[in-house]
């Protein structure tokens, strides 16, 4: 059953009203198109990640259902939904209040404005909607011609691998551009034969066998050498699978719209915090000083401290990206930073310094254009701030059943939030070799950084990378304080320390299907 899905002519008023405010304020957007749906519509949006249609997926539907469960029993409410295109699509749910609508339209546009300006966002297609229907299309074409089971199976497959990319290649150039219209290096060995010219009955001695043997051997061992991939580690496991892996032609493509998507999908978990701050501090400054009407603050009160509520069980995104953005707009505001401030000593005159420069709202700009999460927190975190909000390390007491502060340190509890944001939290994977052993298998390297991979799932990632690459598949890394090797060979896993040769298995750890 369809129905309209445009602004009725109240929320339509609304939105032209917000919209003059932001834009007043100097945020700057694509259009933005509102869309009224209805609750059960509204999870099922969310649950395709913020778009109306998707490729077929049992994990869409799983999610659909959390999101449904979650809405029935008062859990959990969706109160925004924007896709990051051009125009940017927002959704409304249609049972809310004019104050959830207002609170919705003023964050939806500090939103849009960080995915144009946000730097990390420059390398995005605009017109993903239209991209992901067609990556959806194309999905269903495959699974009818060859057959449902095979395509989910394979795309279960790759949604598994889909966070082993280099989040950083697209502003970093990892490899060389060749051209197939390159032959200087044919030239050059045209330019230097190895043998000279020479009547027949000098040949032996102008060119010796024996020598013209070695040059060859030499020569056949460097271009073999050459010939080894990839030629540095690559970080980047998805796209060495697609030049390299031997696949058929619709998995390759299934392969290319999973890593697509998924490098869409990534600025959006590399800003979380920054984003969501921006998006509430603009919310909050326009519906506090322009869009409020007096009979509307409590409600507005209420909702907003929900949102940024907090405890020492989880980092709420939105409290510390909006009270970050507040503290650097104060500080430039009074001018607190800079070497003269930093040196200053006396705790009372830094606490009424104020030179009153008003550099505030065009440094949090600057700040929205050029930071993710990572550079965010590592530029413009304080001691001070910790303070202030309590952002201290806190762990799990036994004895009291109760979380406790663990740590007051600002170096340590700094570190350890950048650590739990770098690459997302998850490890670092590398290929190595694609010839290990001169056999075609695949050779991978995880950076270990102090914490050992869940055995659990590098097995399963292990799985599928052969299932792919259709030849045993290997991973170094440390296992309780050792060098180890994973394998996995298509039948049977394997983990045995690097360096013990396959004759000699005798201290080998026994083998698990």
């Amino acid at each position: 059953m369809y129905y309209n899905t445009n602004l009725p002519p109240n929320l339509r008023i609304l939105k032209d009203e917000i919209e003059g405010y932001a834009r007043g304020y100097g945020l700057d957007f694509y259009e933005t198109i509102f869309e009224v749906v209805d609750a059960d519509d509204l999870n099922e949006i969310a649950a395709y990640g913020g778009f109306p249609t998707r490729y077929p997926h049992w994990s869409f539907g799983m999610a659909y259902e959390e999101l449904k469960k979650g809405y029935d029993y008062g859990l959990s409410k969706i109160y925004e939904m924007v896709i990051n295109n051009d125009p940017c699509y927002a959704y409304l749910m249609r049972c809310n209040n004019v104050v959830d609508q207002k609170l919705v339209m003023a964050h939806v546009y500090g939103h849009c404005d960080f995915f144009k300006n946000n730097a990390y966002f420059g390398h995005t297609t605009r017109k993903m909607m239209d991209e992901i229907a067609n990556h959806g299309a194309r999905i269903r074409r495959y699974a009818e011609r060859f057959g449902e089971d095979e395509v989910e199976a394979f795309v279960d497959r790759c949604m598994s691998l889909d966070d082993l990319m280099d989040i950083h290649s697209v502003a970093i150039k990892r490899r060389n551009d060749h051209s197939r219209y390159d032959f200087k290096e044919e030239e050059e060995k045209e330019a230097h034969p190895s043998k000279f010219k020479s009547k027949p009955y000098m040949d032996e001695y102008i060119n010796p066998r024996g020598q013209l043997e070695r040059e060859d051997e030499a020569r056949r061992k460097k271009e073999l050498e050459e010939q080894n991939f990839p030629a540095q580690p690559e970080k980047d496991v998805l796209l060495f699978l697609l030049e390299y892996a031997p696949m058929k032609s619709w998995q390759r493509d299934i392969l290319s719209i999973i890593r697509d998507e998924a490098y869409y999908f990534m600025p959006q978990a590399q800003t979380k915090i920054i984003n969501e701050g921006w998006a509430s501090y603009w919310h909050s400054t326009m519906m506090t000083q322009k869009v409020l009407a007096p009979s509307e603050v409590i409600d507005y009160a209420d909702h907003h401290s929900g949102t940024m509520a907090t405890s020492g069980r989880r980092l709420n995104p939105y409290k510390l990206g909006i009270e970050l953005l507040r503290d650097i707009e104060q500080r430039w505001n009074t001018g607190k930073f800079g070497p003269e401030y930093d040196a200053c000593e006396d705790l009372e005159e830094k606490q009424r310094w104020n030179k009153n420069l008003g550099l505030g709202r065009k440094k949090i700009f600057e700040v929205r254009r050029i930071h993710n999460d990572i550079t965010f927190i590592d530029t413009f975190l304080t001691p001070e701030f910790c303070r202030e909000h309590k952002l201290f390390s806190f762990a799990y007491a036994d004895p009291t059943s109760n979380y406790v502060i663990e740590s007051r340190e600002f170096d340590l509890d700094k570190q350890r939030l950048l650590f739990s944001l770098t690459n997302f939290g998850k490890p670092f994977i590398y290929v190595i070799n694609g010839n290990y052993r001169n056999r075609s298998e695949l050779l991978l390297k995880h950076q270990h950084n102090g914490i050992d991979l869940k055995m659990g799932q590098a097995k399963d990632t292990l799985l599928n990378l052969q299932f792919v690459w259709s030849r045993p598949v290997h991973l170094e890394t440390i296992a309780e304080g050792k060098p180890t090797l994973l394998s996995f060979d298509g039948t049977e896993h394997t983990q045995k320390p690097i360096g013990e040769t396959d004759d000699n298995r005798r201290n080998a750890p026994a083998k698990t299907r």
